[in-house]
């Protein structure tokens, strides 16, 4: 339900700023925005290699020989149905990114925040040589003043702290908070000031660091859609603004062991680097790591422009490659025409498309956005659910039980065009296994939208849904 937190004498003057706000936004991240445009997938997978014998696959101890590769995508084949997911799409990916297909690691569903929030606090209070984080939001609240206290507490033992916190995410927390960080030890870099006295000349709103990423001892990783924040906030003009309200909301991280945690540290320092933080004093970022498991796991992250939207072309290339299921959950689903045909397309061929998606919302106008590319996905037979039972935050998705993804990513275009993201990809199908068993019962508690009701709607929210959809990538 929509709560009036307004008196019946404010409610008029609020409405005209809000009013003003939504059609000035546009104008304003307009300005940023300039003619950026998401890639054209299928140019990138007909200039990929229709076929590739082997991927480069990266173990602890560097590249795989070519004969090792093979044989590690061979039994991977033999434990699923067959699929061009793992040939076709994992060609189509490594054209575009540097990032390796790493092997040996051991990947842990973390399918909701108190046991995202336990895995966290677990591997700071072991750390020993250094923890890195960067996170969208970094709430001034109980969780946040939690993790404020366990961190300086580490830092005082010896363990260097390193934070990247985005400026607008992490707005409503003052600058008592970080500086009191600061004072304690700890570096502290503010991701591309909303002040543009303090940004300098590349000073832009749209440009948000948006990944969700703890890394601890350069051994242990943490990612997926969790911010640090009491509610895993998203973003500081969706949060619901009435206190007494209580939401729940649901969303996924995962915590990653092995190679593959090198990646996600890269990703950290060009972070660091790029934001000009202070030099880093010499701790063991890079330390030697053992395997320690079996997932094949791939780090994909993005910036800014229009051929390096990674997570896009990687959204995209699965879809259309998928051959039995897709199995999607976003939190903002706001998809550009190359998602929607994809996705219509898989559902024609006789994939077996169901998308959960948010019934209840911090964000009344990206609930209507989405709403408004129900019919025509409903008609092309995907299966759309809205989860009815807490707010939906995850952005996951698994794939002919043996493709997943969890990150930061949403299906918007705020997402895909202006922020860095990161996500995982993890082939494997025990993994997999435990993906589509959260995807069950995270449909248990959700309803079905059918295409017969849908249709019969009232001519009001038909045109609601199409007037809010015009300001789709501002949402």
């Amino acid at each position: 339900m929509e709560m009036n937190i307004f008196t019946a004498k404010d409610r008029p003057m609020t409405i005209v700023k809000h009013s003003f706000l939504f059609f000035l936004l546009p104008f304003i991240f307009g300005i940023s925005n300039g003619c950026a445009s998401l890639p054209n997938v299928t140019e990138v997978i007909d200039e990929a290699p229709a076929t590739q014998g082997h991927p480069q696959i990266q173990s602890s101890k560097g590249l795989v020989s070519p004969e090792k590769s093979k044989a590690i995508m061979e039994r991977l084949k033999r434990s699923t149905d067959p699929t061009d997911v793992l040939e076709r799409h994992t060609a189509v990916v490594e054209s575009v990114t540097e990032s390796p297909l790493t092997k040996g690691n051991k990947v842990t569903l973390l399918s909701d925040g108190p046991a995202a929030y336990a895995a966290m606090f677990k591997i700071i209070q072991n750390a020993r040589d250094h923890i890195n984080l960067e996170s969208y939001i970094i709430e001034d609240d109980e969780t946040g003043r939690k993790f404020g206290d366990l961190l300086l507490q580490k830092q005082a033992q010896g363990v260097q702290v390193n934070i990247v916190f985005d400026s607008m995410g992490s707005m409503k927390s003052p600058a008592s908070f970080f500086q009191r960080l600061r004072d304690g030890g700890i570096q502290v870099v503010e991701f591309n000031p909303m002040n543009p006295l303090k940004a300098g000349e590349n000073w832009g709103l749209t440009h948000r660091d948006h990944r969700k990423i703890l890394i601890v001892d350069g051994k242990f990783a943490i990612i997926g859609g969790i911010n640090i924040s009491k509610v895993y906030s998203s973003s500081p003009l969706r949060r619901k603004q009435n206190k007494n309200e209580q939401i729940r909301w649901r969303d996924t991280d995962i915590q990653v062991e092995g190679p593959a945690v090198a990646e996600f540290q890269k990703l950290f320092l060009d972070t660091w680097l790029k934001q000009k933080g202070p030099e880093l004093s010499g701790q063991n970022y890079f330390p030697d790591l053992k395997e320690a498991g079996k997932a094949l796991v791939r780090v994909i992250g993005s910036t800014p422009g229009e051929t390096n939207r990674i997570p896009f072309i990687v959204y995209v290339s699965t879809i259309s490659f998928a051959e039995h299921s897709i199995h999607m959950t976003n939190s903002y689903f706001i998809p550009d025409d190359q998602i929607l045909k994809a996705l219509s397309d898989a559902a024609g061929r006789g994939v077996d498309v169901k998308i959960i998606l948010p019934g209840v919302t911090d964000s009344k106008l990206a609930l209507y956005a989405q709403r408004y590319y129900y019919s025509r996905l409903l008609k092309s037979g995907v299966k759309i659910y809205e989860h009815s039972t807490s707010l939906l935050h995850a952005k996951t998705a698994v794939v002919d039980k043996v493709w997943s993804t969890v990150g930061s990513t949403n299906m918007d275009y705020l997402s895909l065009l202006n922020n860095d993201e990161v996500n995982a990809v993890i082939l494997s199908h025990d993994f997999a296994t435990e993906m589509e068993n959260m995807f069950a019962r995270d449909l248990a508690n959700s309803r079905q939208i059918l295409r017969a009701e849908w249709e019969n709607r009232p001519w009001l929210p038909r045109a609601r849904d199409w007037f809010v959809n015009l300001f789709s990538r501002w949402l």
